[in-house]
């Protein structure tokens, strides 16, 4: 009841004082971000109090107050606020580079590719064979060549088999989970990531001579191979200087957590490189070359990105257009059954070629439903390159979205429930375990 007070009185504030703002785009943005901080973070609480995620409730929050229904927080504000998005995205790729131990890499790393390689390529076949069959509803590939029909569901699908580091790390970091199927999920989430890139590439440039783009064709193949490779590399260099930073001087944790996030962000878009890998790339060589400093600096981490990370779950919700999704159900629903159970008939497959434990083969493909992060940078390229036919493909791409970002916490958290990985304490910050009954 205290919470739906809070709410209450919060959204009796914004009404007074939003007038107050008018005119004034600065205070309008610095009110937006506080009212999402708090406004957020108490549905959050009240989300763990119906057994559901904490994510959940700030995503929640944020559609109700974006611009599809209250719009407290409009397309401008948030446009404002991508700043606090792109730092929240650098933080948590961060962290989740630093979960990643070398020996564990080494130890895993087979069993990780094949149980990626079998979901992505049975969610991939599924996910384009069924946009062929179901063309004729999406009113940009009605009466279009089979060529055309084939040539854009192939790239639909090299975006649509994308997952979400940044939703999978949230709720590893929530419930405290380390078990298999936490660190099996996890590992295979940082790996498809890089691996859907390669293929969005390796399908763009299939793609464009099938269905050759007018125009100059915006962002090319061999930029998209850039922001893979210059990543890697870049992300090499910032973890090594990081790694040197923890080994000689390990000092003010905290503001230096900060920094490298800010730095790494701005280092990754100034060098037109992929953020998250950029970032992920850096945690992963400070935490195996920082001679012990890593721990201390994911917990400083953490601490500066726990009101970060509210609005940036808030704003992927405002983000969010039920309208997209009742307009383009007869595709939507469908492409979302299919890929859930492209999820679950890969992981198995991947599973048993693997060897992999048992509580990993039964659990794992809840935790790889929620999309986001890169995935919506490659809908914006596909967007780029075929300006007409992209957009739609990307609304289409948006409202799966809509439904994966939704689902994808929930099903994760029965997951790491059912396996006994974690507890519904530990998602309401109360005594977590870690290991499996």
């Amino acid at each position: 009841m205290r919470r739906v007070i809070v709410l209450v009185l919060l959204y009796l504030l914004m009404q007074a004082v939003l007038p107050l703002g008018e005119g004034t785009p600065a205070a309008l943005v610095l009110m937006a971000f506080g009212f999402l901080i708090l406004g957020a973070y108490s549905v959050g609480e009240l989300a763990t109090t119906i057994r559901l995620p904490k994510i959940v409730g700030y995503l929640a929050a944020g559609l109700a107050v974006g611009p599809s229904a209250l719009d407290f927080v409009s397309q401008p504000v948030m446009e404002q606020l991508a700043p606090v998005s792109q730092l929240a995205i650098a933080l948590i790729a961060f962290l989740a580079g630093a979960e990643l131990q070398l020996k564990e890499v080494l130890e895993r790393g087979t069993l990780l590719l094949k149980i990626m390689t079998a979901e992505l390529v049975v969610s991939f076949i599924g996910i384009a064979v069924t946009l062929i069959a179901l063309h004729e509803f999406l009113p940009v590939l009605q009466g279009a060549p089979m060529t055309e029909i084939v040539g854009f569901s192939i790239l639909f699908a090299s975006v649509a088999i994308i997952h979400s580091p940044a939703v999978t790390m949230a709720l590893l970091s929530e419930s405290g989970a380390k078990g298999v199927v936490a660190r099996t999920t996890l590992g295979v989430v940082l790996v498809a990531d890089v691996a859907v890139v390669l293929t969005f590439s390796g399908a763009l440039a299939l793609v464009r001579v099938m269905v050759p783009p007018s125009g100059s064709g915006g962002l090319g193949v061999l930029a998209v191979l850039w922001e893979i490779g210059g990543a890697v590399l870049v992300g090499a260099v910032l973890g090594a200087v990081v790694a040197l930073y923890l080994r000689f001087i390990r000092r003010e944790l905290f503001i230096f957590a900060i920094l490298v996030a800010f730095f790494g962000s701005e280092i990754a878009g100034l060098l037109h490189v992929e953020t998250l890998l950029t970032l992920l790339m850096a945690g992963f060589v400070a935490e195996n070359a920082g001679g012990g400093g890593g721990e201390q600096l994911r917990h400083a981490m953490e601490r500066a990105g726990d009101p970060i990370f509210v609005v940036f779950f808030a704003l992927a919700g405002a983000q969010i257009n039920p309208q997209a999704v009742l307009k383009l159900w007869p595709l939507v629903i469908p492409l979302v059954l299919v890929r859930t159970a492209g999820l679950w008939a890969g992981t198995k497959l991947g599973a048993r070629w693997a060897n992999a434990e048992p509580e990993a083969a039964k659990y794992m493909w809840m935790g790889l439903i929620s999309q986001a992060g890169v995935a919506i940078g490659l809908a914006s390229v596909m967007a780029n390159v075929y300006p007409e036919r992209g957009e739609e493909l990307r609304t289409l791409f948006l409202a799966t979205l809509t439904i994966n970002q939704t689902l994808g916490p929930i099903m994760f958290r029965i997951a790491l429930l059912r396996s006994g990985e974690a507890t519904p304490e530990s998602f309401r910050g109360g005594p977590r375990q870690t290991e499996p009954h």
